[in-house]
């Protein structure tokens, strides 16, 4: 059944979650579907790390304050937890040390699995909470089955019957979030609630203005999970020293133009290429650090698509497949899914074959897999 309504019925006392409150009307309403569900609600704030260099836009006191306008509203504990230097270990100093090297990262996959289900969880859990929950829009499903464990190449089964959880994707397409969940497993999903992925977005809505939520008309958050809107080469250019080079084409190495430092480029960009020669659009195919050289083309079809993607660090929500095997990826994140032969490349590495061609891949950057509409986990992607 979907652990979204479950309400614990069959136990004499109340469960706890406690629920990581952003100040948006999304995490709002899952405390308060939670509250009227029967649980016994806690609302957590995570103060952020703040950069003191390269930050021009970040509201988190003010999302504060709506958090705690809303747990008020909902009558429920508040607690502001300080994961700043967590937040700056585990995700910001990720961020900028992956740029550093050249790659483009994804951060919000970082915040969720280190910062979201990582330390929020585990302290939670060591304050009493039965379960998390998070304004996600994903859905998660208990089933009965045996969660076997694979090492090396030898497989073996627990003890006893485990029950599976797994995560698919949201009811509202449009704000299907799964594709940011992919490293969660078992061990923490059987600590977690998504109360929202059962509904669209105007619903939430909806269901915010009529718990009298102070925030249920406020604006969806943009940017970097832990800051906010910002410039990312300005920000960058705080930690990355700039070192200005060559843009060349891709086809011929004529050099079209200059850039300010290959780590500031990813993939695929098309803006902010400083090349005035009229013969544009150019688009970023590739860069070598080495060289400090920054390679385009005008043929973005040709130049920067493939069919193949290699991925490491893979992660599975359940049981992964047999290899070689078929499923269906997601290269980014507003992408439709396409159909994928994936199979053991070397140690840790994984190759995937697409049946259509995938644009402009990106090292660094998520692959998610998919079947239909179950999320099975995803990788980083190598090259």
């Amino acid at each position: 059944r979907i652990w979204n309504k479950h309400k614990q019925s069959n136990t004499p006392l109340k469960r706890k979650v406690f629920v990581a409150m952003s100040g948006g009307v999304d995490s709002s309403v899952a405390a308060a579907l939670l509250k009227k569900r029967g649980f016994k609600v806690v609302g957590v704030f995570f103060k952020p790390w703040q950069p003191k260099k390269g930050v021009e836009f970040c509201n988190w006191k003010e999302d504060r304050q709506d958090a705690l306008a809303a747990a008020s509203t909902l009558g429920i504990p508040f607690k502001t937890w300080d994961f700043s230097k967590e937040y700056k270990e585990k995700v910001g100093d990720y961020m900028i040390d992956a740029y550093r090297e050249g790659i483009t990262p994804n951060p919000d996959v970082m915040c969720n699995k280190e910062i979201k289900f990582g330390i929020f969880l585990k302290k939670a859990l060591a304050e009493g909470a039965d379960f998390i929950a998070t304004g996600h829009y994903v859905r998660l499903k208990r089933t009965s089955g045996k969660l076997k464990v694979f090492k090396v190449r030898k497989v073996s089964e627990l003890d006893k019957p485990d029950e599976l959880y797994k995560l698919y994707t949201a009811r509202d397409s449009a704000k299907d979030q799964s594709y940011f969940l992919w490293t969660l497993t078992q061990k923490e999903l059987k600590h977690c609630l998504f109360p929202v992925g059962d509904y669209a977005k105007p619903e939430i809505r909806k269901m915010a203005k009529k718990f009298g939520l102070p925030n249920h008309d406020k604006k969806d958050s943009q940017g970097v999970c832990f800051i906010g809107q910002l410039n990312m080469r300005d920000f960058l250019k705080y930690y990355i020293k700039p070192k200005p080079g060559k843009i060349k084409l891709l086809k011929d190495s004529e050099v079209v133009g200059e850039h300010e430092g290959v780590y500031f480029y990813t993939i695929g960009q098309r803006h902010g290429l400083n090349i005035s020669n009229g013969q544009g659009p150019y688009y970023v195919t590739g860069k070598d650090l080495k060289k400090n050289i920054v390679y385009v083309s005008t043929n973005s079809t040709e130049d920067l698509e493939s069919r193949e993607v290699y991925i490491s660090d893979t992660s599975w929500v359940g049981n992964n497949p047999k290899f070689p095997g078929k499923i269906n990826i997601k290269a980014r994140y507003r992408t439709k899914e396409i159909g994928a032969k994936i199979s053991r490349s070397s140690k840790g590495v994984f190759k995937l074959v697409a049946t259509t061609p995938i644009r402009a891949i990106t090292p660094g950057q998520s692959v998610v897999f998919y079947r239909g509409q179950e999320m099975l986990g995803g990788g980083v992607i190598v090259h």
